[in-house]
């Protein structure tokens, strides 16, 4: 006598299920928390700060210098934006009329895009939540080698799930099916 297909696939999918699970368990626990920050950023200021705006008559068309954003930045001791070294990018906003001046070390500096005038410093710690969300914050090959295999037991643990689902579902329509003619009695 045989055992049937589906005994097999669900004890092999429940095995493999709780081991994967606890092979991922690190990684995932840190990827879904970091993501929950991640899809609130823009909700909570500690994570990153609010855009200012400001209102110009020339619709904050930009019109400083590099000189005078460099200049401008130097001016803010918090920042320590002393050269342009210091400095990873301009994220230049003209519907808003800021220029977003974000340092290396994770301070962003918020200036209006026609005087240079200083409307906001803070610290910006989006760049580092999104590091740990996809490993590169840990180690240099973390992300290749920990998060992504993660990625890839999780859709294993997702496949394994669904079929525990299905024959556990067929297992219980076949059993209601063969108690029907018993309970008509």
């Amino acid at each position: 006598m045989s055992v049937p297909f589906h005994k097999y696939s669900r004890k092999y999918s429940r095995s493999i299920h709780l081991w994967l699970s606890l092979v991922i368990f690190i990684p995932v626990l840190i990827v879904i928390a970091s993501g929950l920050l991640l899809q609130v950023k823009k909700e909570i200021d500690w994570i990153q700060p609010p855009t200012q705006k400001v209102q110009h008559e020339e619709n904050g068309i930009p019109s400083i210098s590099f000189e005078k954003v460099l200049a401008s930045v130097q001016l803010v001791p918090d920042a320590n934006l002393k050269t342009w070294e210091d400095i990873d990018r301009l994220d230049v906003r003209p519907n808003k009329g800021i220029i977003k001046v974000r340092g290396n070390n994770h301070w962003e500096v918020q200036l209006d895009a026609q005087t240079g005038e200083v409307l906001q410093v803070a610290y910006r710690r989006t760049d580092t939540i999104e590091a740990i969300h996809d490993g590169s914050w840990f180690f240099e090959g973390a992300k290749l080698w920990v998060f992504l295999p993660a990625a890839v037991l999780l859709f294993m643990l997702w496949v394994t799930g669904l079929v525990m689902l299905t024959t556990t579902l067929k297992s219980k329509y076949r059993k209601q099916k063969y108690r029907q003619p018993f309970n008509n009695l």
